[in-house]
């Protein structure tokens, strides 16, 4: 009996927006998880007032980045919200 072999079904067409969907989603995650820990920074007051004032630009910067980046893919936040079954969805609900 032959057992059953895997296969990608790489439409040319898409491959483009779900290797960039893949991509944005590792780096909104990335975003999401630096956020948190400036916040956590900044409540324990580990931070300067110009530390935070930089950082919020920066954040506010990229998450400007990223709406600019999913829409040329006509992505949605959404669309970065990977589900892993059991898990739960990879981003947490905002």
């Amino acid at each position: 009996m032959e057992t059953p072999r895997w296969r990608v079904a790489a439409d040319p067409e898409t491959v483009e927006r779900d290797l960039s969907r893949l991509v944005l989603t590792l780096v909104e995650l990335i975003r999401q998880l630096v956020e948190r820990q400036c916040v956590r920074r900044m409540e324990q007051g580990s931070l300067t007032d110009e530390q935070i004032e930089v950082l919020g630009v920066t954040l506010m910067r990229l998450e400007e980045a990223m709406t600019d980046l999913c829409a040329r893919f006509e992505l949605t936040p959404q669309d970065l919200n990977l589900d892993l079954g059991p898990l739960g969805t990879l981003l947490p609900a905002d």
